[in-house]
């Protein structure tokens, strides 16, 4: 039986929330104002719409700053980013004075901006613009387009996905711990140490690389999860390894191994490793929020990136 609250649809960050499990590429949308100047924004809301003719559309919200030229303009480009392209991402999501200045780009067959280095690019005409709520749809007729072999960026539940990247660097390092940070409703699977502490589940038996790791965690802790995206990568220097932490939605049913636990400073207290109390923190931080980040650093210290696809 299908279980629906309908007071959920009065709650923006939830709806925000349910339309995020929905993994989408990544892309930067390009044009010229009226003074010819290059202007572009990043937006995950890309898709196509037809083949004959070759039509493609993305969304841009009626807040942005880009809104009244995109609304006008004759032509436009879309770049799919590729993995190397996280930063590229951030600086057409980011309120920067020149984007342009910070990237490699070259006007398209059709006119507008292309990325260097991108997955995949699409140099359109404005085919129709359609008003929809609190976005503005720009359809597109594809005049000319190039693909290449880099793999596209990903993006779902806040974060950005890049899987390809992550299994590479995986299978090449011997000195890797895996952990999963399986999370249902806020709360995170918790497991003993074997100490009489909490830690979440981990392995150090990369040898088949992050999938087969991180899928092994997943089963062996008995809960139906989806394979999630990098949340922590640190070089834990105590230890000489490196670790990458996954952060994975868990489905209903009760774990073989540990309990679902909410994150509260007693829990905390019970969690002997530094490096993943201070995750459980900052995942319960986010996790209130409705967004995440990636931490890269060591066990002591580093830097969150807030990982935001907007426009």
């Amino acid at each position: 039986m299908i279980e629906f609250d309908p007071t959920t649809l009065q709650n923006p960050r939830a709806l925000r929330s349910a339309f995020g499990s929905f993994m989408t590429g990544v892309t930067v949308v390009t044009s010229h104002d009226d003074a010819g100047n290059p202007l572009g924004f990043t937006a995950n809301s890309f898709t196509s719409v037809s083949l004959d003719p070759p039509l493609v559309l993305v969304c841009l919200a009626n807040t942005s700053s880009n809104y009244e030229t995109f609304a006008k303009t004759s032509k436009f480009a879309i770049n799919i980013l590729s993995e190397a392209q996280i930063e590229v991402s951030n600086t057409f999501a980011r309120p920067v004075e020149d984007r342009f200045a910070m990237v490699e780009w070259q006007p398209g067959p059709h006119g507008s901006p292309i990325l260097d280095d991108v997955s995949a690019w699409f140099d359109c005409a404005m085919h129709k613009t359609v008003d929809a709520g609190d976005h503005l749809i720009l359809i597109g007729e594809v005049k000319a387009f190039n693909q290449d072999i880099a793999p596209g960026l990903g993006y779902a539940r806040g974060a950005y996905v890049t899987p390809a990247a992550e299994a590479k660097a995986l299978s090449k390092r011997s000195d890797t711990v895996v952990s999963a940070l399986i999370a249902r409703d806020g709360k995170v699977l918790l497991q003993d140490d074997g100490g009489g502490h909490l830690t979440i589940p981990k392995t150090d038996d990369v040898s088949g690389g992050a999938n087969a790791a991180l899928a092994n965690l997943i089963s062996v802790s008995g809960v139906t999860a989806e394979p999630g995206f990098i949340y922590s990568v640190f070089q834990d220097e105590a230890r000489k390894h490196q670790h990458i932490s996954f952060l994975c939605q868990a489905d209903e049913g009760e774990p073989a191994n540990g309990v679902f636990t909410e994150i509260t400073e007693s829990t905390l207290m019970d969690v002997a490793d530094p490096a993943i109390c201070t995750m459980l923190e900052r995942f319960a931080a986010e996790s209130h929020m409705g967004n995440f980040g990636v931490y890269y650093g060591n066990e002591v210290s580093g830097e969150v990136k807030p990982l935001t696809a907007g426009s």
